[in-house]
This record gives structure tokens, C-alpha cells and sequence, in this order.
């Protein structure tokens, strides 16, 4: 039995807690979370047992398919019968023999410092996305874990949605769309718009905080380019702005708490994968009446023919259901590794992913260092954008160019 203690209990915990259950519903009975950890100790007691305990917070998203927009889940759903002890420090609760493994859903200047103490202990990690504050943070977390043994996984669940491992295939050498060629995404105006403080949390508009757009979905957005294309990316140009520098909570319907915002809320970036495919992506949590989206979100062109969203256009042909091709015709192998147990929830399937690794002793499909990969391909924007130039991942990756982090290091004692 794998024993699971979590770090942070704030909104996002409950898509969490949503990936657990279907996972024991599908059958899945070796873990049981034991122990939360949050800085207030009503803000974990919410979600131990239905029915009792501090009313859990609202959620902050009413957009389909948005984390952020699930709420109403406990603990005591699927494992009425396990204790649950509650920590306000998470080094007590690392060090307290309760848990075998560590769920870090903090802040991302937290990141670190739980892989620090968890690594101490020998235990397992699953950290949320991003990787890390800054790349010294990541390489230090991933450092830490190898010393350790352990198995090190990074939360990213966007590979895991089931239209992202369809599209996976069919830029596959088996798939229909051929070869990726060019790749297009772009959203303004959908998230937080026009000037929200984002999941009511104003330090992801801090820049010492490593807050702001390109750190926050950054990492999501180059996941997906990396895992759809199986190529690296070699180089990024970017511009980022804030084009809203205060924010605002809204409480019953009226405008307060004003942030004041110094990290970016837009990007508008080309990138280059080492396969020679290029494309272009933009992204704002700005945006005055009303949202622009390119496609479906995403646009891709192989040799063969072009994908957004669930469809397929070869050339000559009617629009497919790229899904329904892939039912018919992807193997059967693939199919059961895309989706064990038949689950579809991306939480379910990342979280399954990695107890999986811990049980068989190795890394789970998203890694610590493909983590540090996505904080890369994150942190090329704001560094191409304060260099005023065209940058690769290579000197991102090996902290040659790390202008833009500095502020960030020195806030969080991670000078290397």
C-alpha cells in the first residue's frame, strides 16, 4: 500500500481528489491518502470527510473541462475508512512516518523546498507543474531526486487528455496526418479576462514569484508541442507584455482587492523543434470583449494533412473524426497504454502513471526531467523577450542565459 501524503490544499485539490476516486472506482486499491498538508489547517480539514469539517472554497472557474472549475470531493468518498492526519508544515508531515510518498500541489515557489525535504527522507515525489521557480530550482530538484533513488514525476496533465493522445498518433509514424510540419496555437480573452487575478491568486502576477502567463501555462502549452511532435525544441522568440497591470477579486459581483501586476499576462512567441518543424503560439489572460481562439485551440500540419481538435483534414479527403480513426485503427497495445482501465480523466491517468513508477521501482512517463524540459521551453520566452532576441533551449538549460531569473534566485536563496 502506497501511503500519500499531499502538500497544498488549495482549489486545484479537488481535480485531485477527482483523479483518486476514479481510480479506485476503476479498481485501483494499492494507495490511500493518509496525511494533508495546508498553511491553515481548515483549508485540509474541508476535505477529509463529506458531510463535516470547514466548508471547502468555492471553485473559481466555471469553464468545462477547467480543473479549477471541480469541486465538492473528499477523502472520505473512496476510502471512508482510512485516518487522514492534517499538517500545517509539510516538513512534520514528510518526517512523521505517515506517508511512503509525496504529492506537492503548492505554489510554485514551494516546489523545491518539499523536493528538498522529501528527497531527505527517501521519499517519492510527484510535484505539480511547473517543474520549479526558476531552472537553478529544477536542476537542483532533479539533482536531488537521483542522489535520492527515488521516482520523480512532474504533474502534467495535459499530455494525458484524450484528444492530446490522439493527436500524439497521428503525427506517429503509424498515424494519418504524416509527418508535423507547422503548428499554430493561440487563446486571448478565454482565462481570468479582462483583468481578473488569476484562481484569486495574486502572487501569479509577481514576477519574484514566479508568476505571470509564460511560467503558469507555458509549461502546458510546450508539453503539448513536444509530446505531439516527439521532437525538442531548439530555439524560441518571444514577446511578453503585461497588458493589464492591476487585477482584481471579484466578490459579489464588484471589483476589490486590486493586485498590482509585474509578471506577464500575454506572449506571442515562435519556437523551432530540432525535427526542423517551426510554428507559432500566443497566449493572454488580457482581453476586451470577448475571446479569440485559432482553431480549436490547437492547429497542426503534417505531410499528410492537418488536426485541430478532433478533426482530421488529409488532402483530397472529407473531415474526419480523428477519435473514431483512432478506435478503429490504432493498435490495440497503444490504445491500452493511452488508457489503461479505460479510464479518460487526465488526472486519473497522470496520477495511475506515476504509482505505477513507484510501485516498479522507476519514472513515471512525465518525468522530473521532462519537467525541466517544459520550465525550459517556459522560461525561453521571458528570457528572449528581455534579451531582445532569438534564444535556444541549450543555454536556458545550462543557466548561460538566466537574465530574467535572477530577481527569483537571489528571493529564494538559489544563486548558483
Amino acid at each position: 500500500m502506497i501511503r500519500i501524503g499531499i502538500v497544498g490544499c488549495g482549489r486545484i485539490l479537488a481535480a485531485h481528489l477527482e483523479g483518486y476516486r476514479l481510480l479506485r472506482e476503476a479498481g485501483v486499491e494499492g494507495f490511500e491518502i493518509t496525511a494533508l498538508c495546508a498553511r491553515k489547517a481548515e483549508d485540509a480539514l474541508g476535505y477529509v470527510r463529506r458531510g463535516e469539517g470547514p466548508p471547502q472554497r468555492r471553485a473559481v472557474s466555471a469553464i468545462p473541462g477547467d480543473p479549477l472549475a471541480v469541486g465538492d470531493q473528499y477523502l472520505s468518498d473512496f476510502q471512508p475508512d482510512t485516518e487522514v492526519e492534517v499538517f500545517t508544515d509539510y516538513r512534520e508531515m514528510i518526517a512523521s512516518g505517515r506517508i511512503d510518498v509525496v504529492n506537492d500541489f503548492s505554489v510554485h515557489s514551494l516546489h523545491h523546498q518539499v523536493a528538498e525535504a522529501a528527497f531527505a527522507q527517501g521519499k517519492h515525489l510527484l510535484s505539480q507543474k511547473p517543474l520549479a521557480v526558476s531552472m537553478e530550482g529544477a536542476r537542483r530538484m532533479c539533482e536531488g531526486a537521483e542522489k535520492a533513488g527515488v521516482t520523480f514525476g512532474v504533474f502534467e496533465n495535459l499530455r494525458f487528455v484524450p484528444w492530446v493522445r490522439h493527436q500524439h498518433w497521428a503525427f506517429s509514424p503509424e498515424g494519418p496526418a504524416g509527418h508535423l510540419q507547422m503548428a499554430v496555437m493561440g487563446n486571448i480573452g478565454t482565462w481570468w479576462a479582462p483583468d481578473l487575478v488569476v484562481a484569486e491568486t495574486p502572487w501569479r502576477h509577481s514576477l519574484v514569484e514566479g508568476g505571470g502567463m509564460a511560467l503558469d501555462l507555458g509549461p502546458h502549452f510546450f508539453d503539448l508541442i513536444r509530446y505531439i511532435s516527439g521532437s525538442e525544441v531548439d530555439s524560441v522568440s518571444a514577446r511578453t507584455q503585461v497588458v493589464e497591470p492591476t487585477r482584481w477579486i471579484v466578490r459579489e459581483g464588484k471589483k476589490v482587492d486590486p493586485v498590482t501586476c509585474d509578471a506577464d499576462d500575454t506572449f506571442h512567441a515562435h519556437f523551432r523543434l530540432a525535427s526542423g518543424a517551426a510554428g507559432s503560439m500566443f497566449g493572454s489572460w488580457g482581453g476586451h470583449g470577448g475571446n479569440t481562439v485559432v482553431g480549436e485551440g490547437t492547429v497542426f500540419y503534417g505531410t499528410k494533412g492537418k488536426v485541430t481538435g478532433d478533426t482530421l483534414h488529409l488532402d483530397g479527403e472529407e473531415p474526419q473524426s480523428l477519435s473514431a480513426l483512432y478506435r478503429e485503427n490504432a493498435s490495440s497495445e497503444l490504445q491500452a497504454r493511452h488508457f489503461p482501465l479505460g479510464l479518460t480523466n487526465d488526472f486519473a491517468l497522470a496520477q495511475l502513471d506515476w504509482l505505477r513508477a513507484v510501485e516498479r521501482g522507476g519514472q513515471p512517463e512525465c518525468s522530473g526531467a521532462e519537467g525541466l524540459r517544459d520550465l525550459a521551453c517556459a522560461y525561453a520566452l521571458v528570457e528572449s523577450n528581455l534579451a531582445g532576441r532569438e534564444v535556444t533551449l541549450a543555454e536556458i538549460e545550462s543557466g548561460a542565459l538566466r537574465s530574467y531569473q535572477i530577481p527569483i534566485d537571489q528571493r529564494f536563496d538559489l544563486i548558483p
